[in-house]
């Protein structure tokens, strides 16, 4: 989970089998690292590009420690009451009904549903932003770098990605999406290794340390007011991956206790994600200075060798057309067991139809395979996705729209529930030591997430403003 993070839990949790339950640590660190490990590193040199040399580092692993100390507090909320023999939660929302009550169940489902679905916005975005670079560069390679016909619309590509996302949510076999994880892990790391890869060429090929303590510097002080405010938004949509933890952790075996192995994988998979932050973020910033683009893939930073940047992008692209149904499959689940609920004798939403195609023959011989159409799945999964398309047409701003994306969902759903749901599970009383830091981290926390929403907001406002509409910006 891509939020760019992508993981698929491996588990039957209506079974309740613990012999299928086979994870362990480094299972668990390879489950954290491909959710959190995902487009948000295209920013990262752009993103330390205006917090500067001292800051952008020191923001990186302040957002790190703050999500791995409340991963591990959410780790001892996956059994109730107590952490290690309690009664297991094996979602999230789980979680928050247990310690929390009812009331803020609503909460959390609007927090994790809206977060999702801004994923699937950003997801369509960022998929449309490097098929353009993929004809882009090769327009680059054939007729020259500057050619004026090399820059094409994004809302065509947009259109297409949403297409093809509507016949895959169709297909039933979507429903068991273990092996999304597999070309997630393969694509990300990818184009991940590859942007590494050619910014340290670029910085080697100058072999100067580029940029300034204090971050780009812009005539107005209000945009670079604006402009850190959307950095740290950047951060935040990087390292955010709570809304998965639950599951990721339904995956191990016991013993040893579930939340002391979840503790170490959440540190394995967060330590190896920062110092990978690190690098691509500090080197890109060596490389381009206060010039770094936005993404490090789609912008005008490579056009060669455009072999190597095709392939990023190709990775780019064929990771988030999975992601995307992995983060919406909770949607459409969610949307039509909502209908079925309110009209349960309805014709329309429980008819399932059978097709014959001909084409998905498995040999001559053989009949023509069968597909089920349900209608109800057909039109809901149908107005979502044209619903996300048209949203990501009208704003499309890869840094904006991903800074906002973290910042609606890294306090709500890495800070305030974990902390609020410790609290609970030791009865820490109001006024007590403990409950006042734990309070001034997480208001400060909100403060953080409020300001890089702002800073968010106000980019996509300029940029509307600033565009031509339906112009994929880069």
């Amino acid at each position: 989970m891509e939020r760019s993070r992508t993981t698929a839990v491996v588990y039957d949790a209506e079974s309740g089998d613990d012999h299928e339950r086979q994870g362990t640590v480094w299972t668990a660190t390879s489950h954290i690292v491909a959710a959190v490990v995902g487009s948000g590193v295209l920013a990262l040199a752009w993103t330390v590009a205006q917090l500067g040399w001292v800051v952008g580092p020191l923001v990186l692993l302040g957002f790190s420690c703050v999500t791995y100390y409340t991963s591990a507090l959410l780790a001892d909320c996956y059994r109730y009451p107590d952490p290690v023999d309690g009664a297991v939660n094996r979602e999230y929302i789980d979680a928050v009904r247990c310690y929390l009550g009812r009331k803020n169940v609503l909460l959390c489902g609007c927090a994790q549903y809206v977060n999702l679905w801004g994923t699937l916005v950003g997801y369509t975005i960022t998929a449309s932003t490097s098929m353009i670079a993929v004809k882009r560069v090769n327009c680059f390679h054939r007729e020259g770098f500057g050619a004026g016909d090399c820059n094409p619309s994004g809302s065509t590509y947009m259109v297409v990605f949403g297409l093809f996302q509507l016949l895959l949510s169709q297909l039933p076999s979507l429903h068991n999406i273990a092996w999304l994880s597999v070309v997630a892990v393969a694509t990300s790391f990818g184009y991940s290794f590859i942007s590494l890869g050619l910014c340290a060429a670029k910085w080697a090929s100058h072999g100067d340390v580029r940029g300034t303590l204090a971050g780009a510097a812009v005539d107005a002080p209000r945009e670079k007011a604006f402009n850190v405010l959307l950095a740290l938004g950047n951060i935040a949509f990087s390292y955010t991956f709570a809304d998965v933890l639950i599951e990721i952790q339904d995956t191990l075996r016991a013993p040893p206790a579930e939340n002391k192995t979840m503790k170490r994988a959440s540190f394995y998979g967060l330590g190896m994600t920062t110092v990978f932050y690190l690098l691509l973020g500090c080197t890109g910033y060596a490389a381009f200075g206060n010039d770094a683009p936005g993404n490090i893939l789609t912008g005008y930073a490579f056009y060669e060798p455009f072999w190597l940047v095709d392939i990023a992008n190709i990775c780019v692209i064929v990771h988030l057309i999975g992601a995307y149904q992995v983060f919406a499959q909770p949607i459409f689940a969610r949307l039509e067991s909502c209908v079925a609920c309110r009209w349960p004798d309805a014709k329309f939403i429980n008819a399932t139809y059978y097709v014959r195609v001909p084409c998905l023959r498995s040999s001559a011989s053989s009949p023509p395979t069968t597909v089920a159409v349900a209608p109800l799945k057909l039109v809901l999964r149908t107005i979502l996705i044209m619903f996300t398309t048209l949203v990501a047409m009208l704003l499309p701003f890869f840094n904006a729209v991903l800074g906002l994306i973290g910042a609606l969902g890294f306090w709500p759903l890495s800070v305030y529930f974990p902390v609020s749901m410790h609290v609970a599970r030791l009865k820490i009383r109001r006024g007590e030591l403990r409950w006042w830091m734990l309070q001034a981290m997480s208001f400060v926390c909100l403060l953080i997430s409020v300001a890089a929403s702002i800073g968010s907001v106000q980019d996509i406002v300029h940029n509307l403003k600033a565009a031509a509409p339906f112009k994929t910006s880069d």
